[in-house]
């Protein structure tokens, strides 16, 4: 109940929109019920009368034509209840994307480290194209079924409570019937809807890899694996599919018992001489009349299942709480000088292994401080702390003497530049790309950083400039070229303080060589921490850590530690002689 009231809050800013639908269902519910009665009072009254009195013939002629005018105005509003229903729903299910994308920009890396994005992507769009469909036909079909059978049956009751009564005694094992088998197709729904995510996930992570699948000659095997997830799905659509088809036989059987019962106990009054054919006929037509709306509720039954069903595992998303969040009164960090001072800073992963243990550090602003040391040593993971990625378990750390806990993550991330050594670019041009770096900036303040970032003049050799398509995560650009663009967004963005993760790693000699020089003109008058693997790019660096498991071991700059042989000596002697 508690899902269901948070559907429903949906509806409020399109309560309009809503009101417009359901009463458009209501009249449609009245028309059905009252063709009946026009019937019963065509055949029993006005025609007999007609043949004694043929004046009457106008007024047969003016019921006719109210009739197709009625019916007209039916089409009318089902085309209302088609169209308008149907952006109602739209409405809802672009208002329901929007706030699950919003909320997933606000949860942490923890949370992206845990789920597959082609299961997160499978929660923004299939699973919400099914509420969309619930959240148009569900309010209204169940409204005009609801109304269609209390109104067949208040009518039925009134001509002849008898037949109405061999009816209603029916009703109890259909709603039988229709509750229990749709329990077992919501667990159904439920279990094809994980498969389909899991196989979008599959995919996801093959065409991502596609590369690498084909540089191993591993296509055959990423065809197989899909093809386990595809079976996984295909058994849980069969399983799905028939119980569904249980349930249609099933609600048809008991429609057509509902023409016996009509038959046997008309047939014995009519036998009896209790009820006129007439009323027969009459009540034939009222079992046609709510047999649709029984269909219809059977067809609810399945799309409530499977609506409810993305619904919930849209709410399973939603009520995912960040677990990092600013206080209710952070404070805007503004006109950052860049002093940095790690104090006795520790930090686990999910209660796991402790990654860092009494770090305590200072970078004075304007300084460049380098981490060097083996992997899994927790450089890359106190640059994540200082950005607030994850937060950390003791110890503080300051930006110019504010805790970074106190200050607004928008502010504080504003104020940090971070290049990786993976650059991720988005599938668009190579201006926009730049641009991420301050979204409002003009074409001549990206065209100067891209200068600044030395790949102008390359940008310009390609056909379409600035124009260009980088493809999918920048996939079109070599190595090279995707750091300068992620060097020339930082230029644009000028941030007080630099991170470079790592960001010359996987590029070759002389590639790192020319993108050093880049980064020595990014790093001027920021406070800047590198982190390294070739320890030649950090020979300049105001002061070096060696740091591991074991926490901070050796600093100082790198004469210092060459001449205290120890080691960052031992692995600056390892980078010569490979």
């Amino acid at each position: 109940m508690r899902n269901i009231r948070r559907f429903f809050a949906y509806y409020k800013p399109h309560k309009g929109l809503f009101i417009l639908d359901l009463m458009c269902a209501m009249a449609v519910a009245a028309v059905d019920v009252a063709f009946p009665m026009v019937t019963q009072y065509v055949l029993r009254t006005l025609l007999p009368a007609m043949q004694a009195d043929s004046r009457l013939l106008n007024t047969f002629l003016l019921v006719m034509a109210s009739l197709v005018l009625v019916y007209v105005l039916r089409a009318i509003l089902q085309f209302i209840i088609g169209y308008w229903g149907h952006r109602l729903g739209t409405y809802i299910e672009a208002d329901m994307r929007r706030d699950i994308f919003t909320h997933i920009q606000t949860l942490p890396f923890s949370f992206y480290d845990g789920i597959r994005t082609g299961k997160l992507l499978s929660r923004v769009t299939n699973d919400l194209f099914d509420v969309t469909e619930l959240a148009h036909h569900g309010p209204e079909d169940v409204l005009i079924s609801t109304l269609t059978i209390i109104g067949a049956f208040v009518a039925m009751f009134r001509i002849e409570w008898r037949v109405a009564l061999s009816l209603l005694v029916l009703l109890p094992p259909i709603l039988y019937f229709v509750i229990h088998t749709r329990l077992k197709m919501r667990r159904t729904s439920k279990v094809v809807k994980e498969r389909m995510a899991q196989i979008n996930a599959d995919i996801e992570s093959s065409i991502s890899g596609a590369r690498t699948a084909k540089a191993f000659a591993n296509e055959n095997y990423e065809v197989e694996k899909f093809e386990r997830g595809n079976q996984s799905f295909l058994t849980a659509k069969k399983d799905h599919y028939r119980i569904m088809a249980t349930f249609n036989s099933g609600t048809e059987f008991f429609l057509a018992l509902f023409n016996v019962a009509v038959l046997l106990s008309g047939g014995l009054l009519i036998y009896k001489g209790s009820l006129e054919p007439i009323t027969l006929i009459t009540f034939t037509l009222y079992v046609s009349t709510f047999s649709s709306p029984i269909k219809r509720l059977a067809a609810f039954a399945e799309q409530y299942m499977m609506g409810m069903a993305g619904f919930t595992r849209f709410l399973e998303i939603m009520d995912t709480k960040p677990t990092i969040e600013d206080k209710p009164d952070a404070l805007t960090l503004g006109n950052v000088k860049g002093d940095i001072e790690f104090s006795h800073v520790s930090f686990a992963y999910d209660q796991g292994r402790q990654v860092l243990e009494d770090v305590n550090l200072t970078i004075p602003a304007g300084k460049t401080l380098a981490l060097v040391g083996p992997s899994g040593g927790g450089k890359t993971t106190l640059c994540h702390l200082l950005l607030r990625f994850y937060e950390i378990r003791q110890g503080s750390i300051t930006i110019d003497g504010h805790d970074i806990r106190d200050v607004s993550m928008h502010s504080l991330r504003e104020n940090i530049g971070i290049v990786r050594q993976d650059v991720f670019l988005f599938a668009d041009t190579i201006l926009e790309n730049i641009r991420y770096g301050r979204l409002y900036a003009t074409d001549a303040e990206v065209m100067e950083a891209a200068r600044r970032a030395h790949i102008h003049e390359e940008i310009l050799a390609f056909p379409q400039g600035y124009q260009t398509n980088v493809g999918e995560r920048g996939m079109l650009l070599s190595g090279g070229q995707k750091q300068r663009v992620s060097i020339a967004r930082l230029f644009l963005k000028n941030p007080p303080v630099l991170i470079l993760d790592e960001a010359t790693s996987a590029l070759d000699t002389l590639t790192e060589a020319d993108i050093q020089h880049s980064f020595d003109e990014l790093s001027k008058g920021r406070t800047t921490l590198v982190i390294a693997h070739r320890l030649s790019t950090v020979q300049n660096a105001d002061e070096i850590v060696v740091i591991d498991e074991q926490g901070v071991r050796e600093r100082g700059n790198h004469q210092k530690l060459m001449n205290a042989n120890g080691l960052y000596a031992g692995f600056y002697k390892a980078t010569l002689r490979g």
